[in-house]
């Protein structure tokens, strides 16, 4: 008997997706559930189980587009042997680079030396008359073909993730207000409690006890503040959320994911890190999915972990806000008349300016700022 192999519903206003890699090669035998292709969405990228044992077919070929519901293959299950161990997966064979080299320009003819006299190659005359008559001059082809052909060039294929956050990045430029706000932040607090309750921390909950916690919760509490920030329009209405439910940005070698961290204000700091560790680990092996993606109100993302001082972050659509955490770097400040050493790190507010005043960005940045250098306050509710 064969069974269908059929693409599967990819998620909320996915209908199609590109055959990324072959698992599985046509004739081999595989198990129920073993992994057989993988596809690129412009979202995510998932992977297709076979849907029963036996020996495997398919009639798609890698960078093919498929439609959710279309049959792509079968197994036969009446077919005999064993089952193939996952053959290791091999990295993708680079581009190769363009070789052509670019087409000498010739260079102009050099002007024969002018002298007077029947043996001279050209009169004054004649050249002074030539160089008043303007000449079309041919410009070489700015197409990208010509610009792209210096040796060791190399063309590559843009993913369907990296198209669509490009396409995305140019929408949130062209269609909102974004202005960004900016504060530092002294961490001596945050990096004291941390250093002191990592070892009973990671006792207690068994993850590790990092600063992203501590800024989730601090949101948190700042977006319960105001609750503009954690709000969006919709055409010419304003929608404001009633979660709070905080996306934070992951760098994944096929480009930047946002999965969400839901209920940020009844977790506890444990609760939030066992999330921040559970989807570090899916972005390891690339199985996040669309609903770990879904239905965040707010992001925070950290340039810090690849040295970032200072940058403004953009938008995450329909969200109006995200906060950008940076490298916390030890600066002399003066507290309390007295020039002390102190690590501080400078924090970024890109809002939409539609929807969020200056003012109300920068007091959601200096709750965040006070929450932050006296954590009491947030076990307080104050």
């Amino acid at each position: 008997m064969k069974v269908e192999i059929k693409i599967p519903p990819l998620g909320e206003s996915i209908s199609e997706a590109v055959v990324s890699r072959i698992i599985a090669p046509n004739g081999s035998m595989v198990a129920e559930a073993q992994e057989i292709l993988e596809l690129e969405t412009d979202k995510v990228n998932q992977v297709l189980y076979a849907p029963a044992k036996g020996q495997i077919m398919l009639t798609v070929a890698v960078d093919q587009t498929v439609a959710v519901g279309q049959v792509i293959g079968s197994v036969d299950t009446d077919a005999k042997g064993a089952p193939a161990e996952p053959a290791a997966v091999e990295p993708a064979p680079k581009v190769a680079a363009i070789e052509k080299s670019a087409p000498a320009v010739k260079a102009p003819e050099p002007v024969a030396k002018i002298t007077e006299g029947p043996s001279s190659r050209m009169m004054v005359s004649e050249f002074v008359s030539e160089i008043k008559t303007p000449k079309a001059v041919a410009l070489p082809s700015q197409s990208p073909a010509a610009i792209l052909v210096a040796p060791g060039t190399t063309r590559k294929k843009m993913s369907g993730l990296r198209r669509t956050i490009a396409q995305r990045l140019v929408e949130v430029k062209n269609t909102t207000a974004m202005l960004t706000t900016f504060n530092e932040v002294d961490m001596s607090a945050v990096m004291e409690i941390r250093s002191r309750e990592k070892d009973a921390f990671f006792t207690k909950h068994g993850v590790k006890l990092g600063f992203m916690s501590f800024f989730v919760k601090a949101a948190a509490a700042a977006l319960k503040a105001y609750p503009e920030v954690n709000a969006y329009i919709d055409g010419d209405e304003i929608v404001t959320f009633s979660t709070y439910n905080i996306g934070v940005a992951v760098s994944t070698d096929r480009g930047l994911v946002v999965p969400v961290i839901r209920g940020c204000d009844s977790l506890s700091f444990g609760g939030v890190e066992k999330e921040i560790d559970r989807y570090a680990k899916k972005a390891r092996d690339g199985s996040i999915g669309i609903d770990d993606m879904r239905g965040g109100t707010f992001t925070i993302t950290n340039g810090g972990v690849f040295g970032s001082l200072l940058s403004t972050p953009i938008l995450n659509p329909p969200q109006s806000a995200i906060l950008g955490m940076h490298s916390i770097v030890k600066r002399a400040m003066v507290v309390d008349d007295e020039i002390v050493i102190r690590p501080m790190m400078y924090l970024a507010l890109s809002y939409d300016h539609r929807i969020i005043d200056g003012k109300q960005a920068v007091l959601f940045l200096v709750t965040m700022k006070q929450n932050l250098e006296d954590p009491a306050k947030m076990l307080l509710d104050l």
